[in-house]
């Protein structure tokens, strides 16, 4: 669509680049780097015990689903919490056996619902935030009350509609290494990997732990592999605690997040390719098309022609303006997706 604007003179390159907007592409790009450092962290290892800790049966453990990925995708996008957390949550369902449907869906609705409550949960709250000057704690205290009512109806909804088929699922215990090998995307049996032989009966060292030791910093050279885990993990922590920190005493969240993701690297010393490789560069390739294709589309004055027409009937100061103006944002994210709305 994009590349249609421009061939047909509907927007000129020039316009088209202007139009792609960098800080939202900075802020998706450096959340996504901060979301792959803290997953290698074991951020989501610890979620996923949470889940697991002291469950109470299928229908606690369905509580639990929606409560924490609500509030984790409101921190780590709704991408990463459905990516991550599915293969714990299908792990849980099996252990229990319980089905895995029900969690699946709390899983997906939990987290588009928590991701409502922060610029950062979603890339379109970040559309809307930047285009409103939004701050993050005001658009926090927005949203917050709704995405607790949503999350709230959401549980009730899917505890009446699975009711049966979470009455099982007795308290089994978690090990944390099966978790972890979870987490990763192995299967539980191969998390317990075989050591290997040379020639001489010693054990050969996987290249995964020499990639972990290996580095060129002199200090990191002379710890141990232990240690330097811990001081990463812990770094990883502090500058996301810092990140959150700095979006709510309102600083500009674009560089925030960038500083956050600079720093992450920077403090590994090691090459950041791996991480760089869970960044979904199509995602930041879609926005910027879309940016080119709603800017080409507004210069067609069809846009402001459709709200000339209905801006009468959905004035936000009244109780049928806003319904009005609710069904309208509705429909034309559902038939138009939710980005150019």
């Amino acid at each position: 669509s994009a590349v249609l604007m421009v061939i047909f003179h509907v927007i000129s390159p020039d316009d088209a680049y202007a139009s792609i907007d960098l800080p939202i592409l900075g802020l998706l790009f450096a959340t996504m780097v901060v979301g792959s450092y803290l997953r290698n962290a074991g951020m989501f290892k610890h979620l996923g015990r949470l889940l697991a800790w002291k469950s109470q049966g299928g229908r606690d453990l369905m509580c639990r689903v929606c409560v924490v990925t609500a509030l984790a995708s409101a921190l780590f996008t709704n991408d990463t919490c459905c990516v991550v957390l599915t293969e714990f949550v299908l792990e849980l369902a099996a252990e229990r056996n319980l089905p895995a449907k029900p969690f699946l869906l709390a899983l997906a609705s939990s987290a588009n619902i928590g991701s409502a409550a922060t610029p950062i949960g979603n890339p379109q709250n970040l559309v809307i935030a930047f285009n409103s000057k939004i701050t993050f704690p005001k658009f926090l205290m927005g949203i917050l009350p709704a995405m607790l009512v949503g999350m709230a109806v959401n549980m009730v909804m899917l505890l009446c509609m699975y009711w049966r088929e979470l009455g099982g699922g007795a308290e089994l215990s978690v090990d944390g290494k099966q978790m972890e090998a979870v987490e990763e995307g192995r299967s539980p049996a191969s998390a317990k990997s075989t050591p290997q032989l040379n020639g001489n009966g010693n054990t050969m060292m996987s290249l995964e732990m020499s990639e972990n030791i290996t580095t060129k910093h002199p200090w990191f050279m002379q710890c141990t592999e232990a240690r330097r885990k811990l001081f990463l993990k812990s770094f990883a922590y502090v500058v996301t605690v810092g990140m959150v920190v700095a979006y709510m005493v309102g600083l500009n969240m674009s560089w925030t997040a960038i500083t956050t993701a600079l720093a992450l690297v920077v403090v590994d010393f090691r090459d950041a390719e791996p991480c760089l490789d869970t960044v979904s560069y199509s995602l930041l390739v879609f926005f910027s098309g879309m940016f080119i294709t709603v800017s080409g589309f507004n210069k067609t004055g069809l846009p402001g022609a459709i709200w000339d027409f209905m801006a009468p009937y959905s004035k936000v100061n009244s109780v049928g303006g806003i319904s009005v103006l609710s069904v309208i944002i509705l429909l034309l994210s559902n038939l138009a997706s939710n980005v150019p709305t």
